[in-house]
């Protein structure tokens, strides 16, 4: 029986919530990183669902009750047994929407972080991530948005299980987005239905040595260990200059290199103590450039907090001052 909950009754939430990378190479919707690009998100019961949306990357999203935020922080109290119909929902994203950068992720985990603290976090991380996924389809990227870190995860169609491995400190990562924006249904699409046992056994192998390489901290290894035949060649071609990319980039000053999730983004892991960063970040921006693509370079850390969450006072949640109270943080 759902019960009801008297006029704000609850405090305000706040949650900052990373960025993630899914698959690095051959761990198709298994292996996932969270990265050092961030999204917050304020919330708090209201009288009528309102919504204050900042940055570019929240451009034409959903102002009503469609909001995919609204709609988990709905699921979270239904689980809970709550009833909360109407919010305010502030939000800031650096996070570039359909890039490959796990933002409907970063959405959904901080939205059911923010909602589950408002109402004094009933639901634990295990039940939180096996919802996200549900809604997903595939643990890596929330996993990696929850928990932080380097994930490797499985879904059965009902629970989410994962192991959480600590990225090596001399890690660094170095992402190139394109301008332009690839629908992961689009990116999906263009997949074969079966594959050969030799293509599996190939990703197989390569997924459980990357795995093993990036707990151990053997960074020698990354360079073999991110290859991939079951994902990667099928969608290089609805990214120009992916190919060449992933051929000479390892040679070029990365340990390794791939498609972020389902792109258009590449990805490159570097060692801090590179001494070849700048023209590695060149030529990943001229192969770009060679096939008339405008891109934008990155350079991130994994993340390894993976979402924060506080509960402040109640206020009217002004638009200035929630942007006042991140500044600080929002990357220059």
């Amino acid at each position: 029986m759902r019960n009801s909950i008297p006029s704000h009754k609850y405090k305000r939430a706040r949650v900052k919530v990373p960025a993630s990378t899914a698959n690095l190479g051959p761990g198709f919707d298994t292996l996932g990183m969270a990265l050092s690009l961030y999204a917050w998100i304020e919330m708090q019961e209201a009288s009528v669902t309102t919504f204050h949306l900042h940055g570019d990357e929240m451009k034409g999203l959903a102002q009503d009750k469609s909001n995919l935020i609204y709609q988990v922080a709905q699921m979270v109290f239904a689980e809970a047994g709550v009833s909360i119909p109407e919010l305010e929902i502030s939000m800031y994203s650096e996070i570039p929407l359909t890039r490959g950068l796990g933002s409907s992720a970063s959405a959904i985990i901080g939205g059911m972080a923010a909602a589950n603290a408002m109402i004094g976090y009933p639901l634990d991380n295990a039940k939180l991530f096996s919802m996200a996924t549900a809604l997903e389809k595939h643990p890596d990227n929330v996993g990696a948005s929850l928990f932080g870190g380097i994930i490797t995860a499985v879904w059965d169609g009902v629970r989410a299980d994962y192991i959480r491995i600590e990225p090596p400190a001399e890690l660094e990562v170095l992402v190139i987005i394109p301008e332009f924006e690839l629908a992961t249904s689009k990116a999906r699409g263009v997949l074969p239905s079966e594959v050969t046992v030799t293509d599996a056994v190939y990703n197989i192998s390569r997924t459980s040595l990357l795995t093993a390489a990036l707990a151990s901290g053997r960074l020698d290894l990354i360079r073999t260990a991110m290859q991939d035949r079951l994902h990667q060649p099928y969608r290089a071609p609805l990214v120009p200059g992916m190919e060449r990319l992933l051929a000479e980039a390892p040679d070029r000053g990365a340990l390794g290199i791939a498609l972020s999730g389902a792109g258009p983004t590449l990805l490159a892991l570097v060692d801090r103590h590179e001494t070849r960063k700048n023209q590695l970040e060149a030529f990943l921006l001229e192969t770009m450039q060679e096939q008339g693509i405008t891109a934008q370079t990155c350079w991130l850390s994994p993340c390894i907090t993976g979402v924060q969450t506080e509960l402040l006072e109640r206020n009217e949640m002004q638009s200035d001052s929630f942007l006042d109270m991140i500044k600080g943080e929002i990357r220059s």
